[in-house]
């Protein structure tokens, strides 16, 4: 009778070494901390979109003053201005609490403001009445209008356009697949702050303080509150803080536009864009960015992850934070009027009581969690220097905007309706 031959052991403990990278490792249970907060801070300057004859300023001065006889009166903070583009320096709270927590307070660094700020939760919008329905025999009669004229697409810094460029797209002929395309669109805009009733929110109208022209978020911060664990405390440091307000310069150069910007010492990344007209050509706009790769920058002037703007900085489609210039190619506008946009991107610090333990087998159950988010933004027309506006701290009132609970990637179809208005 034959004996089977031994297997080797080596060979035996390969392939259970094979099998075993082969497995996937345990997931980590972890339940959902007992309170979330979100804090988006945001800088704005250059030409702003004031809401009246008081916000024309960024503050006190003439126009503030002017303001004032249309009944203007003081300035009020309202939710949402880290989305809108008023002149100055804005932040946005949210809480999330594991019990009733229509009010709370959030204990701020005296630098910020004092006394603590109050979070009030926004009410439930009334419902709004049903329509009439329309007879069921009503044939509508859809209306499709296809947009007119082109749209050209440049990227990259440089005195000079670059070969293979622009890219066109005409509205006239395009197909699905020439839109999806054309716009190449990079985002990762998460959730922040945001607006929802039951959840606590600064700034409300129980406490519209403006953010002071020098006040700082870095140091110790505690929430307080309903349905709040009471360690809830953290410290924010510089690299959170309101950043500077940008100033963009230009300068003529052969046709070309050299723009230069002061250095924000926290940015992690820097990123431009440009839209306006096509010069003698009508019905055509034209965008650039300061992509080295083909980009819209429909996604990127907003808040992105720090995972995100490192991988987008490795593919040069965002400036290193060492950056203060870019040049806009000459003949890409042709002299028409545009609007340019630059955007310093702050680091995304995730916070979270107890920490996430090492060993994945260990449950994780934090007590909170804590998100906060730092941009700085200014912009103006190219071919005019937009420089640094103060903070709105005088008579200025802010646009009232109220960002969607969920921010979203924008698709193809959104970002052309955005362009033609409709």
């Amino acid at each position: 009778m034959r004996l089977p031959c031994p297997v080797p052991l080596a060979a035996v403990l390969a392939i259970v070494a094979a099998g075993s990278a082969g497995a996937q490792a345990p997931q980590q249970a972890a339940s959902p901390p007992k309170a979330q907060a979100w804090i988006d801070v945001a800088t704005f300057s250059g030409l702003g979109m004031p809401a009246g004859l008081g916000a024309m300023s960024g503050g006190g001065g003439p126009m503030a003053a002017l303001g004032s006889l249309f009944g203007g009166g003081g300035a009020k903070n309202t939710f949402g201005q880290t989305h809108g583009l008023s002149p100055g320096r804005w932040v946005d709270v949210t809480l999330r609490g594991s019990g009733p927590t229509g009010e709370a307070q959030l204990q701020v660094p005296p630098g910020f403001l004092s006394p603590a700020l109050a979070l009030v939760a926004p009410q439930a919008a009334p419902a709004t009445p049903v329509p009439e329905r329309e007879p069921d025999d009503a044939v509508v009669e859809p209306h499709y209008e296809r947009p007119r004229g082109k749209l050209l697409m440049y990227w990259g810094c440089g005195p000079t356009v670059r070969a293979g460029q622009p890219r066109v797209l005409d509205f006239a002929t395009m197909s699905q697949a020439d839109l999806g395309k054309f716009f190449v669109t990079r985002s990762a805009t998460g959730r922040g702050a945001h607006s929802m009733p039951g959840r606590p929110l600064w700034p409300n109208p129980t406490d519209a303080r403006m953010v002071p022209e020098n006040a700082s978020l870095a140091g110790a911060h505690q929430f307080g509150g309903g349905g709040v664990p009471d360690n809830f405390r953290f410290t924010l440091p510089a690299a959170q803080d309101l950043m500077p307000a940008l100033a963009l310069q230009q300068r003529a150069d052969g046709g070309a536009t050299e723009l230069s910007w002061n250095a924000a010492p926290s940015a992690r990344a820097y990123f431009v864009a440009a839209m306006g007209a096509a010069g003698g050509s009508a019905g055509e706009m034209v965008l650039w960015t300061s992509s080295e790769q083909p980009e819209t920058g429909f996604g990127l002037v907003d808040y992105q992850g720090n995972a995100a703007i490192d991988r987008w900085l490795r593919e040069k489609v965002l400036l290193a934070p060492a950056t203060t210039t870019c040049t806009v190619p000459a003949g890409v506008f042709a002299g028409a009027g545009a609007m340019v946009r630059l955007i310093g991107y702050g680091s995304e610090l995730n916070l979270a009581y107890p920490p996430r333990p090492t060993d994945p087998r260990q449950r994780w159950n934090p007590d909170w969690a804590l998100k906060v988010r730092v941009k700085t933004v200014t912009q103006g027309m190219l071919g005019m220097t937009a420089g640094a506006a103060p903070a709105a701290t005088g008579d200025a009132e802010p646009t009232p905007i109220e960002p969607p609970p969920e921010q979203k990637k924008p698709n193809a179809i959104d970002l052309l309706r955005g362009i033609l208005g409709r």
